[in-house]
C-alpha cells in the first residue's frame, strides 16, 4: 500500500512538473512571438511621436479628361443629375454596365420606383434617360462575332 501511495505521489509530482513546463513554454513562446513582432518593446529610452496627417481635400465633382473622377461617368449634359439621383443607391458601374435604350431605361426606372423605393424623379427622369441613352447606348455587337465558314469534321471512335 505504501508503494501504491508513493507511486501516486510521484505521478502527481511529475504531472505538476509537466504542467509547469507547459505553462512556461506557452508564456515564453507568446513573449517571444510578441517580441519578434514588436522588437522595440524593451527600448525604454526611445521617444514615441505621433504624427497626424490631415486628409487632402479634393473636389468630389472634379472632371479629368472628360470623365467625372469619383464615378467614372462621362462628362456631358445631365451628368450631375445622374450622379445626384443614381449614385445615392448604387454604384455608377451598374449604370455603365447596363447599356439600354430609352424604353428599357424608363422601364428600369419604373421597376426601381415600384420595388426599390426610388423616389419620383419628375422632370429629372427625362434628363437622366437622355444622358444615359446618349452616353451609354446599347452595344451593336454581342460578346463575340458569329462563327461562320467553319469546316466541321467527324469525331473518330
Amino acid at each position: 500500500m505504501a508503494e501504491e501511495f508513493n507511486f501516486k505521489s510521484e505521478v502527481k509530482k511529475l504531472y505538476s512538473l509537466l504542467l509547469f513546463l507547459f505553462t512556461l513554454f506557452v508564456v515564453g513562446g507568446g513573449g517571444l512571438i510578441y517580441y519578434v513582432n514588436n522588437p522595440d518593446v524593451f527600448d525604454f529610452e526611445s521617444k514615441t511621436e505621433t504624427i497626424a496627417v490631415a486628409p487632402i481635400e479634393e473636389d468630389e465633382d472634379r472632371i479629368e479628361n472628360g470623365i467625372h473622377v469619383r464615378t467614372g461617368l462621362i462628362d456631358a449634359e445631365g451628368l450631375m443629375t445622374v450622379v445626384n439621383n443614381c449614385t445615392n443607391c448604387h454604384s455608377a458601374k451598374i449604370v455603365t454596365q447596363n447599356r439600354m435604350n430609352t424604353e428599357r431605361w424608363n422601364a428600369t426606372i419604373k421597376w426601381m420606383q415600384e420595388t426599390q423605393n426610388l423616389w419620383d424623379l419628375g422632370g429629372n427622369q427625362e434628363i437622366i434617360v437622355n444622358y444615359l441613352v446618349a452616353n451609354y447606348p446599347p452595344k451593336a455587337m454581342g460578346r463575340r462575332m458569329e462563327l461562320t465558314d467553319i469546316k466541321w469534321y467527324e469525331l473518330e471512335d
